[in-house]
């Protein structure tokens, strides 16, 4: 029994110094190295736990910059905003396509895009972002406008809800924006499917088709920072078995039987058509993959928005008198005429987009990602270059920005107006006296940035410009502070992890009954 426990301890310190031994160490010119203790795991739980606390102590302790273990890579930070324009212009040796298709593909299920088995297909997919810009985001700020004011109908007027319309209604704010704003998302991007039985819902018959397709895209959502990590699909349950429900939602097939789909959505069908060696659920699979990233970050923006508008009264009696003061107040159902709300109007609202940057600023907890293609010295400023390793990621953590007490004073209090000035929006921030060029970063820096964020950031204008103007709102009193749920760190909006109430009712003559 002796030699047993003796071979075992000397097994197990044999192996922990076979660890230690190849572990990495630091080269000159390298940032700060932190490992932790756990082989592979490194700091992983400590940056689970709290990213942002986590980060601002090793920066008190080792500065701006410096480098860490976390789940089997080694992450540079750069936490200073004034180093960042090094890190964003380092095109060549720093990627993020590359790791971006990898994570996707395993996350979404289609083959990744950049193995050579679909030449020209990741450029063509770029490409088709741009009908999210220009003269065919009118179209589609015009379609939102509409398919808002028919959801918001359905919320009021549905036959099985019996109430009048102008009775006070409870219920959750997040679920009264997850339920608006993704079926008016899809209807705007994909179009109408036909109203039959499909297959991702065919058990469910007590529940329309949306409803379906929404419950399992929440339950393939909580799973999506475990997905997003590489946690093998086999070992979350029944996720594999509902992804593979909503792929199915978007056959090909299925798709060429639905009504009215943006220019954007057909597009990339016909990019996909031109593809043989693409499968019809890898067609699917990148449609369903589009559909998270509509609705996957819009959603809590929603929440947020909402939230802080109604818990304070100040902001919301200065949006809401702006939003009136361009639609007018005698007949404030004119806004769901879908030729009153157009982009023009939109950035004319100064108010309400500051109120939203506000609530982005606070609510985003998103991590710019590059992978390095060499070893190379990055030179961060005429004083400071640091040397980085191949395959190594360069991160950069907005939120330290958001929250920085010399760019923002009071950071963690919002301030609705803080991004208005002499009538205007915002775009001036210093730090140690010098402008802060990436002061506001909630959808990405540089050639990364999101392609949809000006279809994103109308959405929310016009979802906060309706719901304001047809609805009375109140918090339900007595209620804890909406607090963020902090387990999707570094991959965008925060959804609350408390559930937040209010109610609200149809304000009178705001909205004229259409059938349905």
């Amino acid at each position: 029994m002796l030699d047993i426990l003796l071979t075992i301890t000397l097994g197990t310190a044999s192996i922990l110094l076979l660890l230690m031994l190849s572990s990495r160490r630091r080269r000159e010119g390298e940032p700060p190295l932190i490992k932790g203790w756990i082989p592979f795991l490194g700091k992983s739980l400590e940056f689970k736990k709290d990213s942002f606390q986590f980060l601002q102590h090793l920066q008190k302790y080792h500065g701006d910059v410096f480098t860490v273990l976390i789940a089997g890579k080694y992450m540079t930070f750069v936490m200073n905003p004034l180093l960042y324009p090094a890190v964003i212009k380092q095109g060549k040796q720093l990627d993020f396509h590359e790791f971006s298709d990898a994570a996707a593909s395993t996350t979404f299920g289609y083959p990744a895009m950049c193995t050579g088995r679909f030449p020209g297909l990741s450029d063509k997919i770029q490409r088709s972002f741009l009908l999210l810009q220009g003269s065919t985001l009118n179209s589609l700020t015009l379609k939102m406008m509409g398919n808002l004011q028919l959801v918001l109908q359905n919320v009021f007027f549905s036959s099985h809800v019996m109430k009048r319309e102008c009775d006070w209604r409870e219920e959750g704010l997040y679920e009264f924006c997850e339920r608006v704003m993704f079926k008016a998302t899809f209807l705007t991007l994909y179009g109408q499917p036909p109203q039959i039985n499909m297959e991702v819902h065919s058990n469910l018959d007590s529940k329309s088709w949306l409803d379906a397709l929404r419950d399992n895209f929440r339950k393939f959502d909580a799973m999506f920072p475990l997905l997003i990590a590489r946690i093998p699909i086999g070992l979350l349950g029944k996720t594999k078995s509902i992804r593979e429900q909503l792929i199915r939602f978007f056959h090909p097939n299925g798709m060429a039987t639905w009504t009215c789909p943006s220019e954007f959505v057909q597009a990339r069908k016909d990019i996909f058509q031109q593809y043989d060696t693409l499968k019809d659920m890898d067609k699917a699979a990148h449609h369903f993959a589009i559909l998270w990233a509509s609705v996957g970050n819009t959603i809590p923006a929603c929440f947020w928005c909402l939230y802080h508008l109604l818990s304070s009264p100040q902001a919301f009696s200065v949006v809401r008198d702006e939003i009136i003061g361009m639609f007018g107040e005698k007949e404030p159902g004119s806004i769901l005429k879908c030729d009153k709300l157009n982009r023009e109007h939109l950035e004319k609202l100064i108010y309400l987009e500051s109120a939203i940057n506000e609530s982005l600023r606070l609510s985003s907890v998103s991590m710019n990602i590059r992978v390095v293609q060499e070893d190379f010295c990055l030179r961060l400023n005429p004083h400071c270059s640091v040397c980085l390793r191949k395959g190594d990621i360069v991160a950069l953590y907005p939120q330290s920005t958001h929250l920085d007490p010399e760019i923002y004073p009071n950071p963690q209090q919002y301030q609705f107006n803080r991004f208005v000035e002499n009538g205007k929006i915002k775009t001036e921030f210093y730090k140690s006296n010098l402008k802060v060029r990436y002061y506001h970063m909630p959808f990405g820096s540089g050639a990364t940035m999101c392609p949809g964020r000006f279809f994103a950031i109308n959405e929310l204008k016009q979802f906060l410009c309706i719901t304001l103007l047809m609805c009375d709102l109140q918090l339900n009193a007595g209620q804890q502070s909406a607090t963020m749920n902090k387990s999707r760190a570094g991959l965008g909006i925060m959804p609350p992890e408390n559930q937040i109430s209010f109610r609200y009712r149809l304000k009178i003559n705001s909205m004229e009954r259409q059938d349905l």
